[in-house]
């Protein structure tokens, strides 16, 4: 039972450590459950300083950190979604995230009650339990989805696919998928989380980010025990599963791919959904994790070449109810 707790941990909270786990992860789960909670640092001052849900992380870019519960409610792992100022004046909101009044209030005093809020963009294939909830309350502006989102949640009326229509969103919101991983239907979707849309607006210096990157904010004892350190980076533990397509010329285009993303992007801050964010110093901690992550990317070729068959790196409880994980 430790076992398959220590599994379904370690999925949730992006790590795949691999190995069984004592008893002090029970005794200290209402502690790391913390972590979901981290918030986003302000850098310089907010615009609305009456807000406590929406952070303005840089000027034009609002952060929201929103509670997502799992392991029945034990674990707060969070999610997150953003509102992105274009240069029009208007908003774009990347993901969505659960309404409650406060956060309601907040983001109708921002958008103008809805009126300035030009898109809404899904970039997370299972980031979609919030959809329907949010068009319900803002139904104005034009939706976009990832393939998974116009097939799952037919009931929205979209306006097209997200990465279909990512040009009419320049120059103000560049938008990727990384390389040799799997955008349109990721199998098996409880665990393939990996791939998601890349989002960079260059006003703010900011990119915003699902779970292919995470960040760990203020780790507990279990945690720091087994090396995490405050801040740091680290890809979803799907990399050395089926997050990546099992050929090998995958593990190498995406590294190919992030070295491309950070020579072409110049952001600072780094908005990831599990469990934390970078406010400063982005850019340099997603070329340090690729560096150091080269030779991993160089073993999964090799064993993709050998077509050695992939361990599920990351899945949960299979008895979740559904994939999503926002």
């Amino acid at each position: 039972a430790l076992q398959k707790f220590a599994t379904i941990l370690a999925h949730r909270l992006g790590l795949c450590f691999g190995i069984g786990l004592s008893v002090a992860f029970i005794t200290d789960a209402t502690r790391i459950s913390g972590i979901g909670r981290a918030s986003c640092a302000a850098s310089g001052s907010m615009s609305a300083p009456a807000f406590k849900q929406i952070k303005e992380v840089a000027p034009g870019f609002y952060h929201v950190r929103s509670s997502f519960k799992v392991l029945m409610g034990m674990l707060d792992v969070g999610t997150h979604m953003a509102f992105v100022r274009l240069a029009n004046g208007n908003l774009v909101a990347l993901d969505t995230v659960k309404l409650h009044p406060e956060l309601k209030s907040e983001i109708d005093q921002l958008t103008e009650n809805g009126s300035k809020l030009q898109a809404v963009i899904g970039t997370h294939p299972f980031h979609s339990l919030y959809f329907k909830d949010f068009h319900a309350a803002y139904p104005g502006p034009k939706y976009f989805g990832t393939p998974r989102h116009l097939k799952v949640l037919s009931d929205i009326p979209w306006t097209g696919e997200t990465m279909e229509n990512a040009k009419l969103f320049e120059p103000d919101l560049q938008m990727r998928i990384p390389a040799g991983s799997e955008y349109v239907d990721p199998k098996p979707p409880t665990s393939n989380h990996f791939c998601n849309v890349f989002v960079y607006h260059p006003a703010s210096k900011t990119v915003f980010d699902d779970d292919c990157i995470s960040v760990i904010n203020n780790p507990g004892m279990i945690l720091r025990l087994f090396g995490v350190k405050d801040g740091e980076l680290f890809f979803h533990p799907s990399i050395k599963g089926p997050g990546l397509l099992p050929t090998k010329e995958a593990p190498q285009e995406f590294k190919t791919w992030v070295h491309k993303m950070v020579e072409d992007w110049d952001f600072d801050n780094l908005c990831t959904a599990h469990n934390a964010n970078k406010i400063g110093g982005a850019r340099e901690a997603v070329r340090t994790l690729i560096t150091k992550f080269s030779k991993n990317l160089d073993k999964i070729s090799d064993k993709n070449a050998r077509k050695e068959p992939k361990k599920d790196c990351g899945a949960y409880d299979p008895d979740a109810k559904g994939p999503e994980c926002g």
